[in-house]
């Protein structure tokens, strides 16, 4: 792929590669919380989100996006995406495990599958727009 088509493509490419460091912390945080404290799967996976969203931030500011916008610019930006994320994130967690018994881990693979093409679009075209 070349020109711009190609260019959108590699920077998903690198987004969706920074998003699974992002991911281990999340699942890390949501499987360590529900197997080892005993946390409602829910709770697990919010906190699981944030802690994935602190290191999406960090890379994909510096990395994917190459931003030179002022943290104080780009980092509530960022954080407004992450929690319309956090919002979707928990509402379909709830419908899947609570509502329609899902596994919380299949549950969780299918909702952070959706929310991927989210975050990208709004962090490209918003927060890190140049």
């Amino acid at each position: 792929m070349t020109g711009e088509a190609g260019a959108l493509f590699r920077q998903f490419v690198g987004f969706a590669t920074v998003g699974m460091v992002g991911l281990v912390a999340h699942y890390s945080a949501l499987t360590g919380l529900v197997e080892l404290g005993g946390v409602d799967p829910v709770v697990a996976s919010v906190i699981g989100f944030l802690a994935g969203a602190l290191v999406n931030y960090v890379l994909n500011r510096r990395l994917v996006f190459r931003s030179d916008r002022a943290h104080r610019a780009a980092g509530p930006r960022f954080f407004a995406v992450a929690a319309s994320g956090l919002v979707l994130n928990g509402l379909l967690m709830t419908l899947l495990v609570d509502h329609l018994g899902v596994f919380y881990l299949v549950a969780q693979v299918m909702v952070t599958g959706g929310l991927v093409f989210w975050h990208f679009l709004l962090n490209k075209f918003w927060t890190f727009r140049r």
